[in-house]
């Protein structure tokens, strides 16, 4: 499924992997945690006006063509007023401007949000998290995030298109290849309906993905409970390593194609906002598009088991 070279740069290893599905590649460097450019998490101070928190929210928030917004439990799902997609869609998780820790519940309702402000568009829908400014959220307040494009994301093209090819070479399905192979090796974490595993070639530090049993968001709904309990339990052990903000993506096709794909999740850990500003991304992450990586994933997969 990939490949390690291993190169020898002063008194340090860095390993460089490729991924073959994607053509996806990226630098393992351990030896770069001992710059600890990460800061211990402090809870900011709230705002005087978010625009995110209850009462606020309803007043200046847009709503839909029919005048509505979506309220599932404590979430509230609109249009975002400034998208760049298609059809773009923000849900706000929770009623308070910071979580101490998220419940299944909260992100559950959220989710569930989501995919009622995308059923029925046409096009490849994901569905989007930035915790905190340092992962490039604009707005503090948890809040989720939903695209639905006609081409997918890059990321998730990458993988349609390398499927296919899987497929067609070898007569069977590159996700079903892949979870079958991570079940038994040292980045597996949990689930059986679901598969979380740390990602072998990493698009960002300590990434995880889930591989989904189905490939649209419509198949997706009944297992939204069991995802968003995987989910918190890897949110509880990047919190457990120091590690508060994050990304997460889900990526989905646009219809059940016979192509070969499978929805999945990826989820990256970030550095938590401190006062310098000093992001843990650069050129090689966003220009070069080869991240360089501090955490070994079967590093990754040792620590959920053994936490």
């Amino acid at each position: 499924m990939f490949t390690i070279t291993e190169i020898r740069s002063g008194n340090s290893t860095v390993q460089v992997r490729e991924e073959h599905v994607s053509g996806l590649r990226c630098r393992i460097s351990p030896e770069r945690l001992n710059r600890r450019i990460d800061s211990a998490y402090v809870v900011p101070p709230v705002p005087d006006q978010c625009p995110f928190c209850e009462g606020e929210v309803e007043r200046v928030t847009p709503t839909f063509p029919d005048g509505t917004r979506i309220p599932v439990g404590e979430s509230l799902t609109f249009p975002n007023l400034f998208p760049f997609a298609e059809w773009h869609t923000v849900t706000v998780i929770s009623r308070a401007h910071h979580v101490g820790e998220f419940s299944r519940r909260q992100v559950e309702d959220a989710l569930v949000g989501q995919t009622l402000s995308l059923r029925g568009r046409d096009g490849y829908p994901s569905v989007n998290w930035n915790y905190l400014p340092s992962a490039g959220a604009s707005i503090a307040h948890p809040h989720l995030q939903g695209l639905v494009d006609r081409r997918p994301a890059v990321l998730a093209e990458r993988y349609m298109k390398g499927g296919f090819r899987y497929l067609l070479k070898h007569g069977e399905n590159y996700w079903d290849s892949l979870v079958e192979q991570e079940r038994d090796s040292e980045r597996f974490l949990f689930g059986d309906e679901i598969c979380w595993i740390a990602q072998a070639v990493p698009l960002g530090e300590r990434e995880v993905r889930a591989v989904f049993p189905v490939s649209t968001l419509p198949e997706f709904e009944p297992y939204i409970g069991t995802f968003a309990e995987g989910l918190l339990s890897v949110l509880r052990m990047y919190r457990s390593l120091g590690t508060h903000a994050f990304n997460m993506s889900l990526f989905f096709d646009s219809r059940k194609t016979g192509n070969g794909f499978r929805g999945f999740c990826s989820v990256i850990s970030r550095i938590n906002p401190n006062a310098s500003s000093m992001s843990d991304s650069a050129f090689t992450e966003r220009i070069h598009q080869e991240p360089v990586i501090l955490t070994l994933p079967e590093e990754l997969g040792q620590f959920y088991r053994n936490g």
